[in-house]
């Protein structure tokens, strides 16, 4: 033994994604992963979002890859359908791994 120490892990904060960790943004791949594929008008609700916010938060995730956007006709009403991709579903998976580890070091730490 050198009595070297091992470099410790970085902090789970460091970790966190700024497109994923964003509030609604957050929400939204949260509702769509629930629903599997979700109606804009119900995500909107859900979140309690303009059209023209949730319209821009949806493009900052569909540009990241993380969500796919359906455009297509209910009747004759016009619908906005969105669906997770393979790597919105490991950024979700990533982004609630590392808000546990922080949460599990907030709860073991003395103050």
């Amino acid at each position: 033994m050198t009595g070297a120490q091992e470099p410790e892990a970085a902090h789970p904060v460091t970790g966190l994604d700024e497109v994923v960790h964003q509030r609604v943004r957050l929400g939204i791949l949260t509702v769509t992963r629930e629903a599997r594929r979700v109606e804009f008008g119900y995500l909107r609700t859900q979140l309690e979002l303009t059209a023209g916010n949730l319209s821009k938060h949806l493009s900052v995730l569909e540009e990241a890859g993380l969500i796919e956007v359906e455009k297509g006709y209910e009747g004759r009403r016009g619908r906005t359908w969105l669906t997770l991709t393979a790597a919105g579903t490991v950024a979700l998976t990533e982004e609630i791994t590392r808000l546990k580890q922080l949460i599990a070091r907030v709860e073991t730490t003395e103050p």
